[in-house]
């Protein structure tokens, strides 16, 4: 599906976009993720991407269970294609020192491989009406868990402490009591990919998986889209009527935001089915993010490891190091220092690209 790819490619520029800016003193506010209840631009970006690993991995293993490959083979495939995924977040949390000692555990591409791993083998044993079921039992309890489950030694949300208190919540206190504070999100007190909310983060994979079971049906594209634009619509509406009781919050992945960019991936995915699978117009502006799409995991990678260098390789003499080098034209050529924040970041994307582009011209494929 070239929407599919297209969708996911604009999801990945997005994504290294809202990393690297120039200047994180000086981003705007629709590119910088809330600091904790809310829903930016930047926030919408990670579970439209989990929202497509669903579809992926149902396009893609159906093909396989019509050729014959036994479950079991397909579920030590997903084990291994996750264990890589795992390894290769660690690796970006660790580069380029790696060191043991404040080396952080959880991450993008580690909650990546959660999702992906979990919901293959829902899809693989499970029937539709119980993904539905089990998609729906999730975001019901995550809010039971988060809204009437004492947290130990502070009480009840709402009662004893505040209700989404950002230390005192129950995915803080488990993170803080499974792993030391060294090897957690900037050596806080939590990681906002942490193990317990991976478990709504589950649910917006398996949304994807529930779209992909429409996808299949044998409609008309359009029709598809319309379907796709209607359900998008009532889950933006229903995850913004249910975060007056319970916040959209990406840090703790709440079931509002859940239901609520679950309606933006699919309205997404509607306008781009739309446009490149029913009109079949202005194909060619969609050939940047159909590259970005189809080579994700490399590009995004290649984007993080690259920051990495760039924020910890120091100039000789300055003391700055090479990503604030870099910057410094930018800030001193253009005045407006958010505009020159983002116009590092738009360059540093196109520079990301570059090597894609290679990758998909010669039409070679990165597989794990």
């Amino acid at each position: 599906m070239q929407s599919l790819d297209a969708l996911r490619g604009l999801t990945i520029a997005l994504m290294i976009l809202v990393n690297t800016s120039g200047d994180g003193a000086h981003t705007y506010r629709l590119l910088r993720h809330s600091p904790w209840n809310g829903c930016t631009l930047a926030d919408i970006v990670f579970p439209c991407f989990l929202f497509m690993v669903g579809i992926s991995l149902v396009l893609s293993l159906s093909g396989k269970l019509r050729r014959g490959i036994s479950r079991r083979v397909l579920v030590h495939q997903a084990l291994r294609r996750a264990f890589v995924l795992f390894a290769i977040g660690i690796a970006i949390n660790g580069f380029p020192r790696f060191d043991l000692h404040t080396l952080r555990v959880f991450g993008v591409l580690q909650r990546i491989a959660i999702c992906f791993f979990l919901a293959s083998l829902v899809y693989l044993w499970l029937r539709p009406r119980t993904i539905v079921w089990i998609t729906v039992g999730i975001l019901l309890g995550y809010w039971v868990l988060l809204r009437w489950v004492p947290v130990p030694g502070y009480g009840l949300p709402g009662v004893n402490v505040p209700f989404l208190d950002p230390h005192d919540n129950l995915p803080a206190w488990l993170d803080r009591h499974l792993l030391p504070a060294a090897h957690l999100y900037h050596r806080g007190y939590y990681d906002p990919e942490g193990l317990l909310a991976s478990i709504p983060a589950l649910a917006s994979t398996l949304i994807g998986i529930l779209t992909a079971f429409s996808l299949q049906m044998t409609q008309k594209a359009a029709a598809k889209a319309q379907r796709l634009l209607m359900v998008g619509i009532f889950c933006l509406l229903a995850g913004l009527v249910w975060s007056h009781w319970l916040p959209l919050n990406k840090r703790l992945w709440t079931s509002s935001f859940v239901l609520f960019n679950a309606g933006v991936s699919l309205l997404a995915l509607s306008i781009f089915i739309w446009w490149l699978d029913v009109k079949r117009k202005g194909m060619r502006l969609a050939v940047p993010m159909i590259a970005f799409g189809t080579k994700a995991l490399a590009a995004y990678a290649f984007s993080e490891f690259l920051a990495s260098f760039l924020s910890n390789t120091k100039m000789p003499g300055s003391g700055y190091t090479l990503q604030k080098t870099l910057f410094s034209p930018f800030a001193t050529l253009i005045p407006n220092p958010y505009i020159a924040a983002l116009a590092y970041a738009v360059v540093y994307v196109v520079i990301c690209f570059v090597p894609v582009l290679l990758l998909y011209r010669k039409k070679i494929f990165l597989k794990i």
